[in-house]
Protein backbone atom coordinates (compact mmCIF):
# COMPACT_ATOMS: atom_id res chain seq x y z
CA UNK A 1 0.00 0.00 0.00
CA UNK A 2 1.23 3.49 -0.73
CA UNK A 3 1.26 6.13 1.97
CA UNK A 4 -1.96 8.05 2.51
CA UNK A 5 -3.38 10.67 4.83
CA UNK A 6 -6.40 10.07 7.06
CA UNK A 7 -8.96 12.59 8.34
CA UNK A 8 -11.98 11.92 10.50
CA UNK A 9 -14.59 14.29 9.13
CA UNK A 10 -16.15 16.58 11.77
CA UNK A 11 -19.24 17.12 9.63
CA UNK A 12 -20.87 16.28 6.33
CA UNK A 13 -20.00 19.57 4.62
CA UNK A 14 -16.36 19.38 5.73
CA UNK A 15 -16.06 15.80 4.48
CA UNK A 16 -17.47 16.68 1.09
CA UNK A 17 -15.25 19.73 0.71
CA UNK A 18 -12.15 17.65 1.35
CA UNK A 19 -13.07 15.06 -1.27
CA UNK A 20 -14.28 17.62 -3.80
CA UNK A 21 -11.02 19.56 -3.57
CA UNK A 22 -8.61 16.64 -3.96
CA UNK A 23 -8.80 14.25 -6.92
CA UNK A 24 -6.92 11.61 -4.89
CA UNK A 25 -9.30 11.79 -1.90
CA UNK A 26 -12.08 9.31 -1.20
CA UNK A 27 -14.72 8.68 1.44
CA UNK A 28 -14.15 5.87 3.94
CA UNK A 29 -17.12 4.11 5.51
CA UNK A 30 -16.63 0.67 7.03
CA UNK A 31 -13.68 0.04 4.71
CA UNK A 32 -14.58 -3.61 4.09
CA UNK A 33 -14.12 -3.23 0.33
CA UNK A 34 -11.93 -0.14 -0.03
CA UNK A 35 -9.18 -1.35 2.29
CA UNK A 36 -8.99 -4.66 0.41
CA UNK A 37 -8.58 -2.77 -2.86
CA UNK A 38 -5.88 -0.61 -1.31
CA UNK A 39 -3.97 -3.72 -0.23
CA UNK A 40 -4.18 -5.07 -3.78
CA UNK A 41 -2.99 -1.78 -5.25
CA UNK A 42 -6.23 -1.31 -7.19
CA UNK A 43 -7.23 1.74 -5.15
CA UNK A 44 -4.48 4.22 -4.25
CA UNK A 45 -6.07 7.21 -2.53
CA UNK A 46 -3.86 9.92 -1.15
CA UNK A 47 -6.45 10.95 1.44
CA UNK A 48 -9.10 8.94 3.25
CA UNK A 49 -11.96 10.99 4.66
CA UNK A 50 -13.69 8.93 7.33
CA UNK A 51 -17.46 9.51 7.24
CA UNK A 52 -18.41 6.50 9.34
CA UNK A 53 -19.05 8.60 12.45
CA UNK A 54 -21.22 11.24 10.82
CA UNK A 55 -24.72 11.49 12.35
CA UNK A 56 -26.29 9.42 9.56
CA UNK A 57 -26.69 6.21 11.55
CA UNK A 58 -30.39 5.98 12.36
CA UNK A 59 -33.29 3.94 10.99
CA UNK A 60 -36.52 5.96 11.01
CA UNK A 61 -39.74 3.97 10.69
CA UNK A 62 -42.63 6.18 9.64
CA UNK A 63 -46.34 5.82 10.41
CA UNK A 64 -47.15 5.23 6.73
CA UNK A 65 -44.98 2.09 6.66
CA UNK A 66 -42.01 3.67 4.88
CA UNK A 67 -38.53 3.97 6.38
CA UNK A 68 -35.48 6.20 6.06
CA UNK A 69 -32.13 4.53 6.65
CA UNK A 70 -29.03 6.63 7.24
CA UNK A 71 -26.00 5.95 5.08
CA UNK A 72 -23.72 5.04 7.99
CA UNK A 73 -26.05 2.43 9.50
CA UNK A 74 -24.06 -0.79 9.81
CA UNK A 75 -25.30 -3.75 7.77
CA UNK A 76 -25.56 -5.92 10.88
CA UNK A 77 -27.73 -3.37 12.68
CA UNK A 78 -29.95 -2.96 9.63
CA UNK A 79 -30.40 -6.72 9.19
CA UNK A 80 -31.37 -7.04 12.85
CA UNK A 81 -33.70 -4.05 13.00
CA UNK A 82 -37.14 -5.28 14.09
CA UNK A 83 -39.01 -2.92 11.78
CA UNK A 84 -36.91 -3.96 8.78
CA UNK A 85 -37.40 -7.64 9.55
CA UNK A 86 -41.17 -7.14 9.86
CA UNK A 87 -41.84 -4.75 6.96
CA UNK A 88 -38.91 -5.35 4.59
CA UNK A 89 -37.78 -8.95 5.20
CA UNK A 90 -36.31 -9.19 1.69
CA UNK A 91 -33.73 -6.59 2.72
CA UNK A 92 -32.83 -8.36 5.96
CA UNK A 93 -32.48 -11.66 4.08
CA UNK A 94 -30.19 -10.09 1.48
CA UNK A 95 -27.98 -8.55 4.14
CA UNK A 96 -27.69 -11.80 6.08
CA UNK A 97 -26.74 -13.74 2.95
CA UNK A 98 -24.31 -11.09 1.74
CA UNK A 99 -21.42 -11.29 4.18
CA UNK A 100 -20.06 -12.77 7.37
CA UNK A 101 -21.10 -11.43 10.74
CA UNK A 102 -17.75 -9.70 11.16
CA UNK A 103 -18.13 -7.84 7.87
CA UNK A 104 -21.75 -6.91 8.58
CA UNK A 105 -20.68 -5.33 11.85
CA UNK A 106 -18.37 -2.95 9.97
CA UNK A 107 -19.90 -2.39 6.53
CA UNK A 108 -22.20 0.61 6.07
CA UNK A 109 -25.28 1.08 3.93
CA UNK A 110 -23.61 3.71 1.74
CA UNK A 111 -20.42 1.71 1.37
CA UNK A 112 -22.32 -1.43 0.43
CA UNK A 113 -24.08 0.43 -2.37
CA UNK A 114 -20.76 1.69 -3.73
CA UNK A 115 -18.67 -1.48 -3.45
CA UNK A 116 -16.62 -2.42 -6.50
CA UNK A 117 -16.81 -5.57 -8.60
CA UNK A 118 -15.01 -8.74 -7.55
CA UNK A 119 -13.93 -9.48 -11.13
CA UNK A 120 -10.53 -11.19 -10.91
CA UNK A 121 -9.12 -9.11 -13.74
CA UNK A 122 -10.18 -5.88 -12.05
CA UNK A 123 -8.47 -6.95 -8.82
CA UNK A 124 -5.25 -8.13 -10.49
CA UNK A 125 -3.10 -5.12 -11.31
CA UNK A 126 -0.87 -7.23 -13.57
CA UNK A 127 -3.81 -7.69 -15.97
CA UNK A 128 -5.47 -5.11 -18.23
CA UNK A 129 -8.93 -3.90 -17.21
CA UNK A 130 -11.04 -1.12 -18.71
CA UNK A 131 -12.77 -0.53 -15.38
CA UNK A 132 -9.46 -0.03 -13.58
CA UNK A 133 -7.51 1.55 -16.45
CA UNK A 134 -9.72 2.80 -19.30
CA UNK A 135 -8.64 1.72 -22.75
CA UNK A 136 -6.54 -1.27 -21.71
CA UNK A 137 -9.08 -3.94 -22.66
CA UNK A 138 -11.38 -6.54 -21.08
CA UNK A 139 -9.59 -9.90 -20.90
CA UNK A 140 -12.61 -11.46 -19.17
CA UNK A 141 -14.44 -11.55 -22.50
CA UNK A 142 -12.12 -14.24 -23.83
CA UNK A 143 -10.84 -15.50 -20.51
CA UNK A 144 -12.22 -16.70 -17.19
CA UNK A 145 -15.83 -15.55 -17.23
CA UNK A 146 -17.89 -18.03 -15.18
CA UNK A 147 -18.78 -15.38 -12.58
CA UNK A 148 -19.31 -12.55 -15.06
CA UNK A 149 -22.52 -10.77 -16.04
CA UNK A 150 -24.78 -11.77 -18.92
CA UNK A 151 -27.07 -8.70 -18.88
CA UNK A 152 -26.11 -5.07 -19.39
CA UNK A 153 -22.63 -5.91 -20.65
CA UNK A 154 -20.67 -4.08 -23.34
CA UNK A 155 -17.63 -4.72 -25.50
CA UNK A 156 -15.61 -2.98 -22.81
CA UNK A 157 -16.77 -4.72 -19.62
CA UNK A 158 -18.69 -7.81 -18.47
CA UNK A 159 -18.01 -7.56 -14.71
CA UNK A 160 -20.92 -8.49 -12.47
CA UNK A 161 -22.14 -6.19 -9.72
CA UNK A 162 -21.43 -7.76 -6.30
CA UNK A 163 -23.98 -6.30 -3.87
CA UNK A 164 -26.78 -8.44 -2.42
CA UNK A 165 -28.31 -5.53 -0.53
CA UNK A 166 -28.62 -3.36 -3.63
CA UNK A 167 -30.63 -6.09 -5.39
CA UNK A 168 -33.17 -6.10 -2.56
CA UNK A 169 -33.30 -2.29 -2.52
CA UNK A 170 -34.00 -2.20 -6.25
CA UNK A 171 -36.89 -4.65 -5.82
CA UNK A 172 -38.26 -2.42 -3.03
CA UNK A 173 -38.19 0.69 -5.27
CA UNK A 174 -35.79 2.29 -2.79
CA UNK A 175 -34.59 5.84 -3.36
CA UNK A 176 -31.11 7.14 -2.54
CA UNK A 177 -30.85 10.58 -0.91
CA UNK A 178 -27.75 12.43 -2.11
CA UNK A 179 -26.03 15.64 -1.01
CA UNK A 180 -23.92 17.63 -3.44
CA UNK A 181 -20.76 19.42 -2.22
CA UNK A 182 -22.61 22.76 -2.37
CA UNK A 183 -25.21 21.40 0.04
CA UNK A 184 -27.94 20.89 -2.52
CA UNK A 185 -29.96 17.71 -2.07
CA UNK A 186 -31.32 15.38 -4.72
CA UNK A 187 -32.86 11.92 -4.85
CA UNK A 188 -32.18 9.09 -7.27
CA UNK A 189 -33.90 5.68 -7.41
CA UNK A 190 -31.34 3.08 -6.35
CA UNK A 191 -31.96 1.37 -9.69
CA UNK A 192 -30.75 4.52 -11.48
CA UNK A 193 -27.78 5.11 -9.18
CA UNK A 194 -25.69 2.75 -11.33
CA UNK A 195 -24.48 3.41 -14.86
CA UNK A 196 -24.25 0.76 -17.57
CA UNK A 197 -20.62 0.10 -18.56
CA UNK A 198 -20.98 1.17 -22.20
CA UNK A 199 -17.62 2.51 -23.32
CA UNK A 200 -16.90 4.11 -19.91
CA UNK A 201 -16.93 1.18 -17.43
CA UNK A 202 -14.75 3.15 -15.00
CA UNK A 203 -17.77 5.43 -14.36
CA UNK A 204 -19.97 3.22 -12.22
CA UNK A 205 -22.51 5.61 -10.64
CA UNK A 206 -24.20 8.96 -11.24
CA UNK A 207 -22.45 10.49 -8.21
CA UNK A 208 -20.55 13.69 -8.82
CA UNK A 209 -17.14 14.38 -7.33
CA UNK A 210 -17.61 14.92 -3.60
CA UNK A 211 -21.29 13.93 -3.65
CA UNK A 212 -22.35 11.81 -0.71
CA UNK A 213 -25.12 9.28 -0.12
CA UNK A 214 -26.82 10.42 3.10
CA UNK A 215 -29.74 7.97 3.34
CA UNK A 216 -31.91 5.46 1.51
CA UNK A 217 -35.70 5.73 1.60
CA UNK A 218 -37.81 2.57 1.57
CA UNK A 219 -41.36 3.19 0.34
CA UNK A 220 -44.10 1.33 2.18
CA UNK A 221 -44.74 -2.01 0.44
CA UNK A 222 -48.31 -2.93 -0.57
CA UNK A 223 -50.38 -4.13 2.37
CA UNK A 224 -50.02 -7.88 2.65
CA UNK A 225 -47.20 -8.09 0.10
CA UNK A 226 -44.94 -11.14 0.34
CA UNK A 227 -41.23 -10.83 -0.37
CA UNK A 228 -38.08 -12.92 -0.39
CA UNK A 229 -34.40 -12.86 -1.29
CA UNK A 230 -32.82 -16.10 -2.40
CA UNK A 231 -29.23 -16.64 -3.48
CA UNK A 232 -27.36 -19.43 -5.23
CA UNK A 233 -23.62 -19.55 -4.53
CA UNK A 234 -20.79 -22.03 -4.75
CA UNK A 235 -20.71 -22.72 -1.01
CA UNK A 236 -23.08 -22.20 1.89
CA UNK A 237 -20.69 -19.94 3.78
CA UNK A 238 -19.97 -16.35 2.75
CA UNK A 239 -19.68 -16.15 -1.06
CA UNK A 240 -20.86 -13.88 -3.84
CA UNK A 241 -23.94 -14.80 -5.84
CA UNK A 242 -23.84 -16.86 -8.98
CA UNK A 243 -27.49 -15.86 -9.31
CA UNK A 244 -29.82 -14.26 -6.79
CA UNK A 245 -33.36 -12.96 -6.95
CA UNK A 246 -35.35 -10.50 -4.85
CA UNK A 247 -39.10 -10.64 -5.39
CA UNK A 248 -42.00 -8.65 -3.95
CA UNK A 249 -45.47 -9.94 -4.85
CA UNK A 250 -48.93 -8.55 -4.20
CA UNK A 251 -51.58 -11.18 -4.89
CA UNK A 252 -55.10 -10.12 -5.86
CA UNK A 253 -58.19 -11.86 -4.45
CA UNK A 254 -58.62 -13.83 -7.68
CA UNK A 255 -55.11 -15.28 -7.46
CA UNK A 256 -53.58 -13.03 -10.12
CA UNK A 257 -50.57 -10.81 -9.52
CA UNK A 258 -51.82 -7.32 -8.76
CA UNK A 259 -48.17 -6.29 -8.70
CA UNK A 260 -44.78 -7.93 -8.79
CA UNK A 261 -41.27 -6.54 -8.55
CA UNK A 262 -38.24 -8.63 -9.43
CA UNK A 263 -34.53 -7.91 -9.26
CA UNK A 264 -31.65 -10.24 -10.07
CA UNK A 265 -28.11 -10.33 -8.72
CA UNK A 266 -25.06 -12.06 -10.14
CA UNK A 267 -26.29 -11.75 -13.73
CA UNK A 268 -26.02 -8.02 -14.43
CA UNK A 269 -23.36 -5.34 -14.54
CA UNK A 270 -25.58 -3.57 -12.00
CA UNK A 271 -28.43 -4.76 -9.75
CA UNK A 272 -30.82 -5.92 -12.44
CA UNK A 273 -34.48 -4.86 -12.29
CA UNK A 274 -36.40 -7.41 -14.36
CA UNK A 275 -38.88 -5.07 -16.06
CA UNK A 276 -39.67 -7.42 -18.95
CA UNK A 277 -40.40 -10.32 -16.61
CA UNK A 278 -42.59 -8.12 -14.42
CA UNK A 279 -44.62 -6.94 -17.41
CA UNK A 280 -45.12 -10.52 -18.55
CA UNK A 281 -46.45 -11.56 -15.13
CA UNK A 282 -48.43 -8.58 -13.87
CA UNK A 283 -52.16 -9.28 -13.91
CA UNK A 284 -51.69 -12.98 -14.57
CA UNK A 285 -52.01 -16.07 -12.42
CA UNK A 286 -48.41 -17.27 -11.92
CA UNK A 287 -47.65 -20.84 -12.93
CA UNK A 288 -44.49 -22.64 -13.94
CA UNK A 289 -45.15 -21.95 -17.62
CA UNK A 290 -45.85 -18.25 -17.13
CA UNK A 291 -42.77 -17.81 -14.98
CA UNK A 292 -40.59 -19.62 -17.51
CA UNK A 293 -41.89 -17.35 -20.27
CA UNK A 294 -41.27 -14.27 -18.11
CA UNK A 295 -37.67 -15.32 -17.47
CA UNK A 296 -37.18 -15.98 -21.19
CA UNK A 297 -38.42 -12.48 -21.97
CA UNK A 298 -36.00 -10.95 -19.46
CA UNK A 299 -32.97 -12.89 -20.67
CA UNK A 300 -33.69 -12.56 -24.39
CA UNK A 301 -30.94 -9.94 -24.59
CA UNK A 302 -28.42 -11.93 -22.52
CA UNK A 303 -24.89 -12.17 -23.90
CA UNK A 304 -23.33 -15.35 -22.60
CA UNK A 305 -20.08 -17.24 -22.95
CA UNK A 306 -19.58 -21.00 -22.73
CA UNK A 307 -18.79 -20.83 -18.99
CA UNK A 308 -21.59 -18.53 -17.78
CA UNK A 309 -24.49 -19.52 -20.03
CA UNK A 310 -25.79 -21.68 -17.17
CA UNK A 311 -26.82 -18.49 -15.36
CA UNK A 312 -29.81 -18.01 -17.68
CA UNK A 313 -31.40 -21.35 -16.80
CA UNK A 314 -30.44 -21.02 -13.15
CA UNK A 315 -32.08 -17.60 -12.93
CA UNK A 316 -35.28 -18.98 -14.50
CA UNK A 317 -35.36 -21.86 -12.00
CA UNK A 318 -34.73 -19.52 -9.09
CA UNK A 319 -37.43 -17.08 -10.17
CA UNK A 320 -39.92 -19.91 -10.55
CA UNK A 321 -39.17 -21.35 -7.13
CA UNK A 322 -39.32 -18.02 -5.29
CA UNK A 323 -42.50 -16.67 -6.90
CA UNK A 324 -44.40 -19.95 -6.59
CA UNK A 325 -43.43 -20.13 -2.93
CA UNK A 326 -44.44 -16.51 -2.28
CA UNK A 327 -47.77 -16.76 -4.08
CA UNK A 328 -48.55 -20.04 -2.32
CA UNK A 329 -47.81 -18.46 1.04
CA UNK A 330 -49.90 -15.38 0.21
CA UNK A 331 -52.84 -17.54 -0.87
CA UNK A 332 -52.66 -19.61 2.33
CA UNK A 333 -52.42 -16.45 4.43
CA UNK A 334 -55.62 -15.06 2.90
CA UNK A 335 -57.66 -18.14 3.77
Amino acid sequence: MKEFAYVRAPGTAEAQALVAERPDATFLGGGTNLVDLMKLGVAQPGLLVDVSRLPLDTVEHRPDGSALVGATVRNGALAGDEGVRARFPVLAQALLSGASGQLRSQATLGGNLLQRTRCGYFQDTTKPCNKREPGTGCPARGGVHRDMAVLGTSEHCIAAHPSDMAVALVALDAVAHLRRPDGAARTVPVEELYLPPGDTPHRETVLERGELITAVELPAPPTGAAMRYRKVRDRWSYAFALVSVAAVVDLADDGTLADIRIAFGGVGTRPWRARAAEAALRGRRPGAGELGAAAAAEFAAARTGPDNAFKVGLAADLLRAVVLDLTGRAARKDR
